[in-house]
């Protein structure tokens, strides 16, 4: 390449608006962060991936938890606008919590387990900031507020057992997304298995559970 080729890249690069540039570096961190599988990340590795630089990383984010939050935020906010916000004000129970557990299968299966690893690594313990995940919080509530007014449990339970079953997706998609299982049979038991822990906290005096397992 000829210094003056080069010379028309670097000025192509430089004028790239900074909401590119940013879209960039988030792009590249999810791709790292999804098949390294743990935080943090490589910052040199980083920066090579987004095409850029460690310092134009850095003036876009001036810690990685500062990238992390952001990624987080538009992680959970994408996954609410792609169906899942419209999918936590169905008002019945299994159609709401089986729509939006396949979205989530979706996702995952796509991109990989980024919202659990964001939000589950050690690396981030009491650094998530609230106003990433506060659409997320938002869904999930809707959702433990319609399990309430139709399963006797209480509020405590209701959301563990919505949390419970949001890893049915998770762990799902994860599998599809390493190829470990192909996506059409994930995909099928994804499905089946939200619909059957959902049928199951109807009706859980009909399940039973072997002496050996039994409490």
């Amino acid at each position: 390449m000829t210094k003056h080729r080069k010379s028309a890249t670097a000025g192509r690069r430089k004028r790239l608006s900074p909401q590119i540039r940013r879209s960039q570096i988030l792009d590249a961190a999810a791709k790292l962060i999804a098949k390294q599988g743990y935080l943090p990340l490589s910052i040199e590795a980083l920066a090579q991936a987004a095409n850029s630089s460690k310092a134009l990383i850095y003036t876009y984010f001036a810690t990685q938890y500062d990238l992390f939050n952001a990624l987080l935020k538009r992680e959970i906010e994408e996954l609410a606008t792609s169906g899942a916000e419209t999918a936590s004000r169905v008002n019945e129970l299994e159609q709401a919590a089986l729509l939006c557990s396949m979205l989530y299968f979706e996702r995952v299966a796509r991109f990989g387990p980024l919202l659990h690893i964001l939000i589950t690594d050690l690396y981030m313990s009491e650094r998530v900031d609230a106003e990433a995940i506060k659409t997320g919080n938002a869904i999930l509530q809707r959702l433990i507020r319609l399990a309430g007014n139709t399963l006797n449990l209480a509020k405590k339970e209701l959301k563990a057992a919505i949390v419970m079953i949001a890893t049915i997706p998770e762990e799902a998609g994860a599998l599809a997304f390493q190829k470990e299982l192909d996506v059409a049979t994930a995909r099928q038991l994804c499905h089946s298995l939200t619909l059957s822990s959902l049928q199951a906290l109807r009706t859980p005096g009909r399940v039973t559970v072997a002496p050996d397992y039994a409490a």
